[in-house]
């Protein structure tokens, strides 16, 4: 399983003005093939800050996503109002444990 967190640093009238893009951004690619979890989520204690949560079944399956028109849109929409910074990483997960029970 491949993880991808991403962290954007904006404005949270420039992340409000990204909403209707993020919704569309997140309903599409939940119904791309290899995809478990795509997420965007606003701080709260930080609205100037959004951050997306990935969660793909093979790189394979990331890369293909990055050749989609809904990926190019968000892209695009991205660009007009940039952000003041943006981290992402991408991890591969080993086997999924159970939580452990308190004592």
């Amino acid at each position: 399983m491949i993880v991808v967190l991403v962290v954007v640093e904006s404005s949270a009238e420039d992340i409000e003005a990204l909403r209707d893009v993020c919704v569309e951004m997140e309903r599409a690619t939940l119904a791309e093939a290899g995809c478990h979890e795509y997420s965007f989520s606003q701080g709260i204690s930080n609205p100037n800050q959004m951050r997306v949560v990935e969660l793909w079944e093979s790189m394979d399956a990331l890369s293909a996503h990055f050749a989609t028109p809904h990926m190019a849109n968000f892209n695009a929409a991205l660009e007009s109002r940039p952000p003041k910074s943006m981290t992402l990483k991408v991890h591969e997960l080993g086997a999924e444990l159970e939580l452990p029970t308190p004592a």
